[in-house]
């Protein structure tokens, strides 16, 4: 036996992992803002495999602990070292494929004494008992409580994370792009890859020829069509990818952000697609336009949770605390830049949340006529509402991969 756990292979990752669930789980930090810390000094490989152990973990938490409940007759409080452990072994047993021994090798060191002999014969009682996980996920209570009927089908589209989508610059090349990158497409200017690519090393990356943005994300900005040289405004608009939509169609695009370094990113994507915006790090609530907007996108400050797929920390970080304060900052958002139209101004509210205070309910409040969405706007198979919005969710189109969930209105300034 190593006299050194450093010494063990696989350990690091393990460890790291440990701290990115103890970042979510202990301080409500989301995975990608304890990352710096957690994986600090860890080649690339160990890296993506301490994202993965915690994202399966945090994915199928509920039904992890159902298992661990029913292997012991001591109670584990949840925030305990010994049940977060075995969380992390579950996961890689059950999601990722990781022999049973070889879990035990890297995991038990996390832990000494009394802890380690309860976490490994638990886990021991668990293999031998063949223990399988359900085809999804079951949510937390008080989440599944918010996300009402649709919860069943959301959790079944948070099973696995998801494909890869790309926006392309110029739609007219769908079926082009779709043949050289091996893609399917939805609608055009989208495709759709497996996921697990290396995005960087993918033909039209360094031509600038396309963006990474999920089908559901991508929405928002084509509502608001061709732009004909008019001036629209992408209100917090980093990282930037409805800002290069924007332009793409045509618009005369100001992009305003608060963070100067998320809009860093934005500035790289403009240069490398070839794509011109102006670009503006400025307080929405303190800043004023030289002149009024023919279109203004509001891609709000959210909770996040239609993101759940991809950062399944939303399931146990996101309270009713948090909402409410969301909706306050959407609110005047709204207020805010619904005045800085021009007559006959389009106006296009989003957010990659499926809460109905971060969406419906915002909805309606605003004061100027609603814009229906149409179905000719749409991928095949979605539709819009009653009242005329968008709801879209993890748990639809789900024989193509799904999509994030996302809220969509549009209004016109009459």
């Amino acid at each position: 036996m190593a006299n050194n756990n450093n010494d063990i292979p696989g350990l690091p990752a393990r460890r790291a992992a440990l701290r990115l669930l103890d970042g979510v789980l202990r301080r409500g930090e989301t995975l990608e803002q304890n990352e710096t810390a957690a994986l600090r000094g860890l080649p690339a490989s160990d890296a993506g495999l301490a994202r993965a152990i915690a994202a399966e973990t945090l994915r199928w938490l509920v039904d992890f602990d159902a298992l661990i409940d029913s292997a012991t007759r001591e109670v584990l409080p949840e925030d305990a070292k010994p049940r977060t452990v075995l969380r992390l072994m579950l996961a890689q047993w059950l999601r990722l494929d990781t022999p049973p021994h070889a879990v035990i090798a890297t995991a038990l060191p996390l832990l000494s004494g009394g802890p380690k002999r309860l976490a490994h014969g638990v886990f021991g009682a668990l293999t031998k008992r063949g223990v399988e996980l359900p085809a999804a996920p079951t949510l937390p209570e008080a989440v599944a409580e918010r996300w009402g009927e649709r919860a069943g089908a959301i959790a079944a589209g948070l099973a696995e994370p998801p494909p890869l989508d790309l926006t392309l610059r110029d739609p007219s090349h769908t079926a082009e792009w779709a043949v050289k990158l091996g893609a399917d497409s939805l609608m055009p200017g989208h495709l759709r890859l497996s996921r697990g690519q290396a995005v960087h090393g993918l033909e039209g990356f360094e031509d600038g020829a396309w963006w990474v943005q999920d089908l559901a994300a991508s929405l928002p900005a084509r509502l608001l069509g061709d732009g004909q040289g008019r001036r629209a405004l992408d209100l917090c608009a980093a990282p930037g990818g409805k800002t290069l939509q924007l332009a793409a169609q045509g618009w005369q695009v100001t992009a305003l952000d608060i963070s100067a370094k998320r809009l860093k990113l934005l500035e790289e994507n403009l240069k490398r697609t070839g794509l011109e915006a102006e670009v503006v790090a400025a307080d929405a609530f303190k800043w004023e336009p030289e002149a009024p907007f023919d279109a203004i996108l509001i891609d709000a400050p959210c909770t996040a949770t239609g993101t759940a797929r991809r950062h399944p920390d939303v399931l146990h970080r996101i309270a009713p605390r948090q909402i409410e304060q969301m909706a306050e900052v959407q609110a005047r958002l709204i207020e805010r830049a619904s005045g800085w139209l021009t007559p006959g101004g389009a106006l296009v509210y989003a957010v990659c949340s499926l809460e109905s205070e971060e969406g419906e309910d915002q909805a309606e409040k605003v004061w100027l006529p609603r814009e229906p969405v149409s179905a000719e706007e749409l991928p095949a198979g979605l539709s819009p509402t009653a009242h005329g919005t968008l709801r879209t969710d993890p748990g639809m189109l789900p024989e193509h991969g799904g999509l994030d969930g996302f809220f969509i209105a549009r209004w016109r300034n009459s």
